[in-house]
């Protein structure tokens, strides 16, 4: 059988990138980082320790999140949110599933609700710590009782742009042959975010830690050279959708290069490159302008950090002429097929 495929659709075409503006939905932005930090605390105590925390995040999917998939007794389980048809679905490798609307309710409720559904599918009571981390203000779940609001409109902005976001990075990440993180979403700091790695390891972390973490998740966290880019959608503090990035350890020259594009420059009080989500929203072109701005950041940072970008970049040298594209593979796969 021959399957005839479509060309392949650039992030910018069929979908506009949203507009995410903080003051418009931070409640909905609340509610949801803190139902995301429930279902990541249970992907953390089920899975196994990967460096740097990697078991711990959420990866996006066409529809939200997901845990992927974690240890259940002698089976498996996955929690996925899915902020189109605004529902958490808990499925099992036993052929069970059961899903929770989404909705205004308080973060109690919402973690009863999880608990709840593990109980009704068979998987063990994964003891979370309740206490939210990364956060000021770090009410227990079982306290959280006050009524949240869900704007659905505001979710599923969301989620396209965490998927839009998330497509340009993987193409970033591509280009990169040494040790590179997963392009994840950290429920903590409730970015989506992913590094580079040097293959050195770093003088011992000194710096400071968010709120309610212990010292020692930065020292896993930052236990290697790094040149990290991320996504966030603001906060209180920081009240815009932002891109960043930085490289640990920092240098101090990296205050005084030159980047791409122009609305992206250095921030002192942060110690990193940011470029506003506006930035990128309102270009003709948003996918050159992010992968411009991951680009030129990586660039400055890893000249700096005298990285051996030939090892880390170039492809080794192949006798095959002419070098068959992974699209000509596929294809000659299916043919064969």
């Amino acid at each position: 059988m021959r399957l005839d495929y479509a060309r392949s659709v650039s992030v910018n075409e069929s979908e506009q990138w949203p507009p995410l503006r903080y003051d418009e939905w931070k409640e909905t932005l609340h509610a949801i980082h803190m139902w995301t930090q429930v279902v990541g605390k249970i992907r953390l105590a089920t899975t196994p320790l990967l460096n740097h925390w990697w078991n711990s995040s959420l990866a996006v999917t066409p529809r939200g999140l997901t845990t992927g998939t974690m240890p259940s007794g002698a089976g498996a389980f996955q929690i996925d949110f899915d902020f189109i048809e605004h529902e958490l679905a808990v499925i099992t490798s036993r052929g069970g599933r059961v899903a929770i609307p989404l909705r205004p309710m308080s973060v109690a409720q919402f973690y009863r609700d999880v608990l709840d559904v593990l109980d009704r599918l068979g998987v063990a009571d994964p003891k979370i710590s309740p206490v939210p981390n990364e956060v000021a203000d770090a009410m227990p779940f079982p306290d959280d009782v006050d009524p949240r609001p869900y704007d659905r409109d505001q979710a599923r902005r969301f989620a396209a742009a965490l998927l839009k976001s998330n497509l340009v990075f993987e193409r970033f990440r591509a280009g990169f042959l040494g040790k590179a993180s997963p392009v994840q979403f950290f429920w903590g700091s409730f970015d989506l975010a992913s590094a580079r790695f040097s293959g050195k390891r770093s003088p011992a972390y000194t710096g400071g830690k968010p709120p309610h973490v212990h010292v020692h998740v930065m020292h896993e966290a930052y236990s290697h050279e790094l040149i990290a880019a991320g996504f966030w959608p603001g906060s209180a503090d920081v009240p815009n959708a932002e891109y960043y990035a930085y490289a640990m350890p920092s240098n101090k020259a990296l205050a005084t290069t030159t980047i791409q594009p122009d609305a992206a420059g250095w921030s002192a009080a942060r110690g990193e490159f940011v470029m506003p989500y506006e930035a990128v929203l309102t270009s003709a072109d948003p996918e050159t302008t992010l992968l411009s701005f991951l680009e030129s950041t990586y660039r400055v940072a890893a000249d700096l950090g005298r990285w051996d970008r030939a090892l880390l970049e170039e492809r080794a040298a192949c006798a095959c002429d002419p070098v068959p594209s992974a699209r000509a593979l596929r294809r000659t796969r299916l043919k064969a097929g």
